[in-house]
């Protein structure tokens, strides 16, 4: 059984930075296509950033661009998100997903797994 298990977020000032992590256990990492989403109060899930890891491409949302960086690690099974330069607008619950293939997609319908969520909140 696939589990993800999300860590890393907090409180911080607005232009601060956070490190989001996700650790993937149960299947093969190489595998997979893995996702961050967040969803703000009253708002739709949205995709932030996402990495295959097949192919090593890396994909990010146009409002992050610049500012936020995924990475990931095969040995630990790990993905992070690094956030920098952080705005009052990213806060929100920050999601890591999974897929079954190597292709990363924008749309939250398409992921088989998910994580919990993990806050993330910007003050000024």
């Amino acid at each position: 059984q696939v589990q993800l298990v999300e860590s890393g977020g907090g409180l911080v000032q607005a232009g601060g930075s956070l490190r989001l992590s996700c650790v993937l256990s149960g299947r093969s990492f190489s595998s997979y296509a893995m996702g961050w989403f967040r969803q703000a109060p009253g708002k739709e899930r949205e995709f932030v950033a996402g990495i295959s890891w097949g192919v090593g491409s890396r994909y990010y949302a146009d409002s992050v661009k610049g500012r936020f960086t995924i990475s990931g690690d095969n040995a630990k099974n790990t993905v992070s998100l690094q956030m920098n330069s952080l705005k009052l607008e990213d806060t929100a619950v920050y999601y890591c997903a999974a897929r079954n293939t190597g292709v990363v997609f924008t749309t939250a319908e398409r992921y088989d797994y998910w994580g919990q969520g993990t806050q993330v909140t910007v003050s000024s």
